[in-house]
């Protein structure tokens, strides 16, 4: 376990640090993306200039890059750097029509939230159905012009419009039968808003293991959400997704049981209020909490912020370099404003026998390590809808079972 200098702020700095520090933790080189930087300024700035009008006609256009509608918040709502419920209250007062979409692509956050606070793991398995096809293969043909746009921008910037997202992973898993949790996998070590509850449920629900319904990427979408684009591809007069692809081969499933119910929605959701049995020394953050607002850094200003390089984790999952980059940078930008210390090793290790505070993490590897850490005072997690124990079978089942 080693204690690190914290990372300065500013880019090269943030890069070289990676390079010295996290060596062999990551795949590809330690750069930044060149569409977002990270830390608190930077989301804080990147939802004072969003601007939601347009944005239920705009969001699902791919190419040319202007006329693209999508927020771009994604890599600071997935760090928590902006919370959901600020970033609900953020567009109030704008047209009706947009603001309504918008917040429904919250809710679907939130959504993939609940759903994964309530299965962790298992929501790598066919939720509905089952589709797992051959495996160790490469799904995405580069010499497409669609799919070698959308792969660029995943392993450049780091982030992709959800609109190819949806055609990046219908190609890999209904046209070419790929075992859609290797292209899930490739998703999440490159992109910087990268979480096992948002990109499972959105392969899930694309590919059709979590409906029995999966969407067909075909040449219309192109043409339709990229214009122009076909026109330079090699393949223009033998179009491989010309046609709309066969049904994937599904076979139905079991389904979880908690889908329909949660047995502990209490368990799930975490505590409803502040909870304390000592006196913290220090505050220990982690990847899915970073921001400002994180509800234990707002309770204890004065205390260290703590967070630790899991390098056990790191080594196995290989991220790309970019996500570890984005994530110095916002460490260095916290530690601008407060004292931090920043750690490499395994955080029950170093958390050892320390009195920590900490917000409580509605993911299954914060839970392990925080029955190891124990911490003597948890903040509840900033929901935007507190989970319940109805339905998460669907995203309408969901929504209603909050309305109850």
């Amino acid at each position: 376990m080693t204690l690190l200098p914290a990372p300065e702020l500013d880019r090269e700095s943030v890069r070289r640090w990676v390079e010295t520090h996290l060596a062999g933790l990551y795949s590809g080189k330690a750069t930044g993306s060149p569409a977002f930087v990270g830390g608190q300024r930077a989301a804080d700035k990147a939802l004072a200039s969003f601007d939601v009008a347009g944005y239920a006609g705009k969001r699902n256009e791919v190419w040319p890059e202007h006329r693209q509608g999508a927020s771009r918040l994604s890599p600071y709502i997935r760090h928590n750097l902006l919370l959901l419920p600020e970033v609900w209250a953020a567009v109030e007062g704008g047209p009706s029509r947009d603001v309504s979409k918008f917040r429904d692509e919250l809710l679907w956050q939130e959504y993939a939230r609940h759903l994964y606070a309530r299965l962790g793991e298992a929501t790598r398995e066919g939720l509905r159905v089952s589709l797992v096809g051959t495996t160790g293969q490469d799904g995405w043909p580069r010499s497409m012009s669609c799919v070698d746009l959308a792969v660029r921008q995943l392993e450049e910037d780091g982030w992709v419009v959800n609109q190819a997202r949806m055609w990046l992973a219908s190609h890999w898993a209904v046209r070419e039968g790929i075992d859609w949790r290797e292209g899930e996998d490739r998703f999440f070590r490159h992109l910087l808003d990268g979480s096992r509850a948002a990109n499972t449920l959105g392969w899930q629900w694309t590919i059709g293991t979590g409906t029995g319904r999966s969407y067909g990427f075909s040449r219309h979408q192109v043409e339709r959400r990229a214009p122009g684009l076909c026109r330079s591809c090699p393949h223009q007069q033998d179009c491989p997704i010309a046609e709309w692809p066969n049904d994937p081969s599904l076979e139905r499933s079991e389904p979880d049981p908690r889908l329909k119910t949660d047995p502990d929605a209490a368990l799930t959701a975490g505590p409803d209020g502040f909870e304390t049995k000592g006196t913290p020394e220090a505050v220990w953050i982690t990847a899915e909490s970073l921001g400002d607002r994180d509800p234990a850094l707002v309770a204890h200003p004065d205390l260290p912020a703590v967070f630790v390089f899991d390098a056990a984790l790191l080594e196995r999952l290989q991220l790309d370099g970019k996500r570890l980059v984005f994530l110095a940078e916002t460490l260095a930008d916290l530690g601008a404003r407060r004292s931090l210390e920043v750690h490499l090793g395994r955080p029950e290790e170093i958390l050892a026998n320390r009195s920590v505070a900490a917000t409580f993490t509605p993911v299954p590897g914060w839970r392990r390590k925080a029955v190891v850490v124990d911490p003597v005072t948890l903040h509840p997690w900033p929901w935007l809808r507190r989970p319940v124990s109805g339905s998460v079978a669907s995203f309408s089942a969901w929504r209603k079972s909050l309305d109850r």
